[in-house]
């Protein structure tokens, strides 16, 4: 496996191997092949494509490189959209979609600090089971990662979109954790609305999703660690760019796409708006 990095992280990697900090499994080593460019290298049979979502394009054309006639990109990011734009800089056909049920951040450069959870959820687009998907779900199993083949990922993809459009958004807003989030009446009731309003655009998108998947989220809310919080949240409060875009924003332009309101989620998304590239504006 090789991985593709930049900066420190890449210096760290190549010097001290990736370090992942586990507070589950424990701390661990991994010894990388680390590079900044894929030139020059044969095609891949699989690029695992995981970086943050305002950076998709620019990575896409990074890894253009070894995506050859039968390579498959498996995106494992946050929002909807991300395997679109895959699709339309790589060509079609290359793209999977995934989500990473799990909770981890950079706690340095070469080091990853794992909290909660972990499994991946796999397929591709169009629903069929393949070969390329088969082997990664075997590779998954040989590496002891919990991984499972959706033969219905974007109806999976909205899922997490719902959840964590709801999640991010509430602890970036109040700076609260989930323990706060579900025991106060207020942030409970605003926390449902964006639930619902998320539900509604994925009617409108034909996402597929259960008829009570608005309860399904409460109930994950309620069942998630109290200090539990979001990607976007750590990002927001470090100082760093934010996957605003793809998260709120992108709900809320498919409200005005499909004349769905969206009035929470637009209040979330005009809060959030100044901090979306990193420290305030002005």
């Amino acid at each position: 496996m090789t991985f593709v990095a930049r900066g420190a992280h890449l210096a760290a990697m190549r010097e001290h191997g990736l370090r992942i900090k586990s507070a589950i499994e424990g701390e661990s080593v991994v010894k990388v092949a680390a590079v900044e460019r894929l030139d020059g290298l044969p095609a891949a049979d699989l690029v695992l494509f995981c970086v943050k979502s305002f950076d998709t394009e620019s990575a896409a054309a990074a890894i253009r490189p070894v995506v050859g006639p039968g390579t498959g990109v498996l995106s494992i990011q946050n929002g909807v959209d991300n395997e679109d734009k895959l699709a339309r800089i790589l060509g079609p056909g290359h793209v999977l979609g995934g989500v990473a049920q799990v909770f981890a951040t950079i706690e340095a450069p070469g080091v990853i600090a794992h909290m909660l959870l972990g499994r991946i959820l796999l397929g591709e687009m169009d629903g069929t089971e393949t070969e390329r998907a088969r082997a990664f779900l075997a590779a998954c199993g040989r590496a002891e990662i919990p991984a499972e083949i959706s033969d219905r990922i974007v109806r999976t993809l909205w899922e997490k979109y719902v959840y964590l459009v709801a999640q991010s958004g509430m602890t970036g807003l109040t700076r609260c954790t989930a323990g706060v989030l579900r025991a106060l009446p207020e942030t409970r009731a605003m926390y449902r609305r964006i639930v619902d309003e998320m539900v509604a655009l994925g009617a409108a998108e034909g996402a597929g999703l259960a008829d009570d998947y608005a309860d399904q989220c409460m109930t994950i809310l309620d069942a998630i660690g109290a200090n539990a919080s979001s990607s976007l949240h750590h990002d927001l409060t470090h100082g760093k760019r934010i996957e605003l875009e793809a998260l709120q924003g992108h709900a809320v332009r498919l409200g005005e796409r499909h004349g769905v309101k969206t009035p929470t989620l637009l209040d979330v998304y005009a809060a959030l708006r100044p901090h979306r590239d990193g420290a305030a504006v002005g």
